[in-house]
């Protein structure tokens, strides 16, 4: 199949940082098979991943056979590569776990079932589980100098601080990855951020000095020598580490990561952080994190400079689509309707538990009561009391939600209150069981800006 040119692909969409000399050639002269490490130390991938998983996607879209590596081998070393200090490391119980986690969140984005260029995943646990220590240090480690690995930068950035033998080796393991890759499914590309630039190119330099040919159905042997194969057909491609506009690391909230996983980020937590996106930024992110073609993306530009905010509310929109679909989307725009003082029943019905709990913690000088079971009195309101009959006065205040009786008398003859998003007409009016939204929650508002979420538990 024909296929685009990938290298300018990611050059105008500002995701290149580096490519080995020759790479843009090799992808010319036709489909090519690349691939990408994913850590599984978590169960949940995290925004910070989502560039190198648009890599994938750009790649795959191209015309190119992309492969995901979830690394159950390497994620019992660890990398080096950016951190300061050595990581607590997983059993493989739990490294499994994850990986079927992580593949759930990549068929979001990459089609692992198309006719003609397929996405497939690989777990490099399932050649390193049989390969023994001293296998693997006559076979593979032979060909790499310690001069060699000393000379990294991951290496060199740790030796003041300590560095384990478990992570010195990481880079020979993560090229071994890329050989058995290339010898096995044909693979001549790997990508990965500019902090794995080292570590890729431990991996060419294996395939070099290893000097095999590549080998698509695939063998066991190790050996060097076993042919005069295209040893230069191994090549890379690093895209820059993302930042903010103002410098300041991507990809973490207030709260800490913004994950792909609903129940660690909930739909509309992630909504929110595509939404409040700055202009600067917005502009980028929609090249890096969308399929829009070059030409929709200049024409959405040139509006959201005559318009400052239009961009924001499409890419957020696109994004949370893509991540967590149309009906979580639909609930994240309505909860931001709350938010923005243009709530409804109608929207309000919408809103799922994840999304409650969401605008329970994150609705800023908004309050919140958690009512458990108590007796009826001036300071407490109970479950049972709300889902047999209480008056919307006596909510109002025991809540909380106003200083008095008085003031919520007022409040109600000046038609200021709405509960769940009704404007309250009749300060007579008895709530009831039926007016608790998932069983736990009501929603009260006076006027356009002041809200207060109702929790009620026990």
């Amino acid at each position: 199949m024909a296929v685009k040119d990938f290298i300018e692909e990611l050059r105008w969409r500002g995701l290149l940082q580096d490519s080995m000399p020759g790479t843009a050639e090799h992808l010319d002269n036709g489909p090519a098979n690349g691939y990408i490490g994913f850590d599984p130390t978590a169960d949940s991938l995290h925004v910070g991943n989502l560039v190198q998983i648009m890599i994938l996607v750009h790649f795959q879209r191209c015309g190119h056979n992309p492969i995901a590596l979830v690394g159950g081998a390497t994620g019992m070393v660890g990398d080096p590569s950016g951190k300061s200090a050595e990581r607590n490391l997983l059993d493989e119980d739990a490294l499994r776990h994850n990986q079927a986690c992580i593949q759930a969140q990549l068929e979001r984005f990459l089609d692992f079932k198309a006719a003609v260029n397929p996405a497939r995943l690989v777990n490099n646990y399932d050649w390193f589980k049989d390969m023994g220590f001293l296998r693997f240090i006559r076979e593979v480690g032979k060909h790499i100098s310690v001069n060699y690995m000393l000379a990294k930068d991951s290496v060199k950035n740790r030796m003041e601080t300590g560095l384990s033998f478990t992570e010195f080796s990481y880079q020979l393991v993560q090229g071994f990855d890329y050989y058995w890759l290339w010898k096995n499914m044909g693979c001549t590309v790997q990508m990965g951020g500019s902090d794995q630039w080292g570590n890729i190119t431990t991996g060419t330099e294996l395939i070099r000095r290893m000097n095999l040919t590549p080998n698509r159905a695939g063998s066991d042997s190790l050996s060097a020598g076993e042919g005069r194969g295209e040893v230069s057909s191994a090549f890379a491609v690093t895209t820059p580490l993302l930042t903010k506009a103002d410098g300041s690391k991507f990809g973490k909230s207030e709260s800490g990561n913004v994950w792909l996983d609903a129940a660690r980020t909930s739909p509309y937590k992630f909504y929110q952080f595509w939404l409040n996106a700055t202009d600067d930024d917005v502009m980028r992110f929609a090249r890096i994190f969308t399929t829009w073609e070059r030409e929709e993306i200049e024409a959405r530009e040139a509006e959201h400079r005559a318009k400052p905010g239009t961009l924001q509310k499409l890419f957020a929109a696109d994004i949370t689509r893509r991540t967590h679909g149309e009906a979580e989307l639909q609930a994240a725009i309505a909860a931001s309707e709350v938010v923005f003082g243009r709530s409804s029943k109608e929207s309000l019905d919408q809103l799922s538990v994840r999304t409650w709990e969401a605008l329970v913690e994150s609705l800023p000088g908004y309050s919140t009561v958690q009512m458990p079971d108590s007796d009826d009195g001036e300071n407490g309101v109970s479950r049972e009391q709300i889902e047999r009959s209480i008056s919307v006065l006596k909510l109002l205040k025991r809540t909380g939600f106003v200083s008095s009786f008085g003031e919520a008398k007022r409040a109600l003859q000046e038609k200021s209150i709405s509960v769940n998003g009704v404007k309250v007409l009749d300060d007579k009016l008895e709530l009831g069981g039926a007016d608790l939204k998932h069983n736990q929650y009501i929603l009260l508002q006076r006027g356009k800006k002041n809200y207060f979420v109702v929790k009620v538990v026990g």
